[in-house]
Protein backbone atom coordinates (compact mmCIF):
# COMPACT_ATOMS: atom_id res chain seq x y z
CA UNK A 1 0.00 0.00 0.00
CA UNK A 2 1.35 3.31 -0.64
CA UNK A 3 1.73 5.49 2.13
CA UNK A 4 -0.32 8.97 2.28
CA UNK A 5 1.61 12.09 1.63
CA UNK A 6 2.42 13.98 4.62
CA UNK A 7 1.57 17.86 4.87
CA UNK A 8 3.11 19.51 8.46
CA UNK A 9 2.14 23.06 9.09
CA UNK A 10 3.67 25.51 11.59
CA UNK A 11 1.30 28.01 13.06
CA UNK A 12 -3.01 28.00 13.83
CA UNK A 13 -5.34 30.30 13.85
CA UNK A 14 -5.89 32.52 9.99
CA UNK A 15 -3.14 31.40 8.26
CA UNK A 16 -2.47 27.90 9.40
CA UNK A 17 -5.68 26.59 9.84
CA UNK A 18 -7.44 27.71 6.56
CA UNK A 19 -4.28 26.27 4.91
CA UNK A 20 -5.47 23.29 6.85
CA UNK A 21 -8.70 23.27 5.22
CA UNK A 22 -7.58 24.51 1.69
CA UNK A 23 -5.34 21.63 1.40
CA UNK A 24 -7.51 18.84 2.85
CA UNK A 25 -10.34 19.79 0.31
CA UNK A 26 -7.64 19.54 -2.24
CA UNK A 27 -6.86 16.20 -1.04
CA UNK A 28 -8.81 13.89 1.04
CA UNK A 29 -6.53 11.50 1.57
CA UNK A 30 -3.07 12.99 2.45
CA UNK A 31 -2.41 13.53 6.51
CA UNK A 32 -2.23 17.02 7.54
CA UNK A 33 -0.69 17.42 11.40
CA UNK A 34 -0.92 21.25 12.59
CA UNK A 35 1.45 22.79 15.00
CA UNK A 36 0.58 25.48 17.03
CA UNK A 37 2.75 26.60 20.05
CA UNK A 38 -0.10 28.33 21.68
CA UNK A 39 -3.56 26.75 23.71
CA UNK A 40 -5.70 27.52 20.60
CA UNK A 41 -5.84 26.25 17.27
CA UNK A 42 -8.55 28.95 16.07
CA UNK A 43 -10.55 31.60 17.30
CA UNK A 44 -12.88 34.71 15.91
CA UNK A 45 -10.33 37.29 15.27
CA UNK A 46 -13.55 38.98 13.40
CA UNK A 47 -14.80 38.99 17.09
CA UNK A 48 -11.48 40.42 18.55
CA UNK A 49 -13.07 44.66 18.39
CA UNK A 50 -15.91 43.99 20.74
CA UNK A 51 -13.59 41.44 23.09
CA UNK A 52 -11.38 44.72 23.50
CA UNK A 53 -14.22 47.27 23.91
CA UNK A 54 -15.94 44.98 26.87
CA UNK A 55 -19.43 43.90 24.36
CA UNK A 56 -17.75 40.24 24.45
CA UNK A 57 -16.96 39.63 28.32
CA UNK A 58 -16.05 35.66 28.21
CA UNK A 59 -12.84 34.85 25.95
CA UNK A 60 -13.91 31.61 25.19
CA UNK A 61 -16.39 32.90 23.28
CA UNK A 62 -14.12 33.98 20.36
CA UNK A 63 -13.03 30.28 19.83
CA UNK A 64 -14.64 29.05 17.37
CA UNK A 65 -12.52 25.86 16.45
CA UNK A 66 -10.96 22.95 18.73
CA UNK A 67 -8.85 20.30 18.09
CA UNK A 68 -11.34 17.71 18.31
CA UNK A 69 -13.05 19.29 15.69
CA UNK A 70 -10.32 19.54 13.30
CA UNK A 71 -9.98 15.88 13.91
CA UNK A 72 -13.35 15.00 13.44
CA UNK A 73 -14.68 17.33 10.58
CA UNK A 74 -11.64 17.48 8.34
CA UNK A 75 -9.13 14.48 9.95
CA UNK A 76 -6.50 17.34 10.30
CA UNK A 77 -3.99 15.74 13.85
CA UNK A 78 -3.94 19.92 15.76
CA UNK A 79 -0.97 19.56 17.92
CA UNK A 80 -1.22 22.70 20.52
CA UNK A 81 1.66 23.51 22.81
CA UNK A 82 3.82 22.03 20.18
CA UNK A 83 6.46 24.41 19.28
CA UNK A 84 8.59 23.81 16.08
CA UNK A 85 12.07 24.80 17.05
CA UNK A 86 13.60 24.06 14.25
CA UNK A 87 12.88 22.96 10.01
CA UNK A 88 15.54 20.55 8.75
CA UNK A 89 15.30 20.68 4.99
CA UNK A 90 17.86 18.02 4.14
CA UNK A 91 16.43 15.54 6.10
CA UNK A 92 12.43 16.92 5.35
CA UNK A 93 11.80 16.98 9.21
CA UNK A 94 10.93 19.40 11.70
CA UNK A 95 11.65 19.38 15.61
CA UNK A 96 9.40 20.23 17.73
CA UNK A 97 9.07 21.10 21.32
CA UNK A 98 5.89 19.38 23.05
CA UNK A 99 5.01 21.73 26.11
CA UNK A 100 2.56 19.09 27.51
CA UNK A 101 5.68 16.57 28.32
CA UNK A 102 8.44 18.71 28.43
CA UNK A 103 9.57 16.21 25.11
CA UNK A 104 11.21 17.14 21.93
CA UNK A 105 10.52 14.84 18.70
CA UNK A 106 11.06 14.88 14.97
CA UNK A 107 8.40 14.53 12.15
CA UNK A 108 8.84 13.98 9.13
CA UNK A 109 7.47 15.78 5.93
CA UNK A 110 6.94 15.83 2.03
CA UNK A 111 5.35 19.28 2.05
CA UNK A 112 5.85 21.92 4.55
CA UNK A 113 3.30 25.21 5.21
CA UNK A 114 5.19 27.88 7.25
CA UNK A 115 2.32 30.17 9.13
CA UNK A 116 4.05 31.02 12.26
CA UNK A 117 2.59 34.50 12.60
CA UNK A 118 4.02 37.50 14.56
CA UNK A 119 4.31 39.61 17.54
CA UNK A 120 3.03 43.71 16.95
CA UNK A 121 6.12 45.95 17.63
CA UNK A 122 5.47 48.32 20.66
CA UNK A 123 7.04 51.86 19.72
CA UNK A 124 8.26 53.30 23.24
CA UNK A 125 5.71 55.79 23.22
CA UNK A 126 4.35 58.06 26.68
CA UNK A 127 0.94 56.09 27.63
CA UNK A 128 1.53 52.87 25.48
CA UNK A 129 1.41 50.69 29.08
CA UNK A 130 -1.96 52.32 29.92
CA UNK A 131 -5.36 50.37 30.25
CA UNK A 132 -7.00 50.24 27.09
CA UNK A 133 -3.91 49.87 25.13
CA UNK A 134 -3.59 47.25 22.49
CA UNK A 135 -1.15 46.09 19.86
Amino acid sequence: MEQRKRVLIVGGVAGGASAAARIRRLDEYCEIILFDKGPHVSFANCGLPYFVGDVIKDESKLLVATPALFRERFDINVRTLSEVTNVLPEKRTIQVKDYNTGKEYEERYDALVLSPGAAPIRPPLPGIDLPGIFS
